[in-house]
């Protein structure tokens, strides 16, 4: 088993990419722990795993929180001792809108959860990897916040765009900070991934659009090379390997896993 006697937090694990992570990890041996906003989607994520005979512990968490991200952490090394592994997957799609016509407060949420929960998450889990001189942290980033063909970016998705971008200055800077400390930081960049959370993306951008969302749908997977969008647990596999040994020369890396997406707009 790949991750047998590690203890991982996977961050939004209450549903999609984040709960085939934690799915992942938990079948290869990890003590995980899952943190969301919703305690349901939560439940739901440790009821699948427990399934399997996995380790898992809920935490119902709101990463933009200093005080909750401080608590999950500490509840964490209360259960299990130590932290090896952090996945900050947790995010929010954020407004639809022009730049013209942006709302500040969806603006703000959009960075509080996506960029500085990233941080906040890291920097508790670091308090432990620090000392021990061990530690993987993996960021799930975006397309939109990358850009395949050297530009980077979506219309009506600003707020979105823009914290993905700073996820990976973040992965990047602290793979730099940390590596004396035998800490790998990697990102994941995805496009769409198949599910419901693109497919609510795709409604209200298309109704922003004017067109249908099947219109837009087409379109959109027009442009990957493989012709279909990545699957969830395709996402899963990365972030697996990126949690390993097997990528233990791997770090202040943003591992692309996008179909062979090209840039839409």
């Amino acid at each position: 088993m790949r991750l047998k006697d590690k203890v991982a937090i996977v961050s939004g694990g209450g549903k999609g990419i984040g709960r085939a992570i934690a799915a992942a990890f938990a079948s290869e041996g990890a003590a995980v722990v899952v943190a969301a906003r919703s305690l349901p989607q939560l439940e739901e994520t440790a009821a699948e795993i427990r399934s399997g005979n996995g380790v898992v512990l809920p935490v119902q968490t709101d990463v933009a929180s200093e005080e909750q991200v401080r608590g999950m952490v500490a509840r964490t090394i209360e259960a299990f001792g130590r932290v090896d592994i952090l996945v900050n997957n947790s995010g929010i799609t954020g407004p639809v809108s022009t730049v013209a016509d942006m709302d500040l407060d969806a603006w703000n949420e959009t960075m509080a959860v996506n960029l500085t929960g990233a941080m906040l998450c890291s920097r508790e889990v670091l308090k432990y990897m620090v000392p021990q001189k061990s530690g993987t942290i993996i960021c799930i980033g975006s397309e939109g916040g990358r850009g395949g063909d050297g530009r980077a970016g979506f219309p009506r998705r600003a707020a979105y765009c823009c914290s993905k971008m700073g996820i990976i200055g973040l992965t990047e800077t602290m793979a730099i900070e940390l590596g004396e400390f035998g800490i790998r930081v990697n990102a994941i960049s995805p496009a769409g991934v198949a599910g419901d959370r693109i497919t609510n993306l795709m409604k209200n951008r298309a109704a922003a659009m004017g067109i249908t969302t099947d219109e837009l749908m087409a379109r959109h997977v027009s442009n990957y090379s493989l012709g279909r969008m990545a699957k969830e647990s395709e996402i899963a596999s990365v972030a697996l390997f990126l949690a390993s040994d097997e990528s233990s020369c791997i770090t202040g890396q943003v591992i692309v896993a996008n179909c062979g997406q090209h840039i839409v707009h």
